[in-house]
């Protein structure tokens, strides 16, 4: 499954793939580097709905994303998350700048 990128104003959503691993992780850094090259992006959600599989480029690309925008407070959300998903989260540290939320808190942006 390829990951899936929406954006709507300044909000840009990226429903991630299956295994979030080094290739995956790639396709998607590119890709989102060239939305936020024509669109003035402020928030970047990460729907983990269909994520099964992360690894530690994963880890990565979050990381190099809030580093992208900026290193601003709430910039980096993500939703949907499985169990497994936030212990990830929590381990690698990442938890701490980014929001974890339900899909209906982002609906409204």
């Amino acid at each position: 499954m390829e990951p899936v990128f929406e954006t709507a104003g300044t909000c840009l959503t990226i429903l991630l793939p299956a295994e979030l691993d080094h290739p995956a992780s790639d396709i998607i850094r590119r890709e989102s580097d060239r939305i936020m090259g024509r669109i003035y992006i402020r928030t970047i959600n990460f729907d983990f709905r269909r994520t099964t599989f992360m690894d530690s480029s994963g880890i990565g690309l979050i990381m190099g994303r809030y580093r992208a925008l900026g290193m601003r407070s709430g910039c980096i959300r993500a939703t949907n998350v499985s169990s497994y998903i936030i212990k990830l989260l929590r381990l690698s540290g990442v938890h701490k700048f980014m929001e974890i939320c339900d899909a209906a808190e982002v609906s409204g942006e």
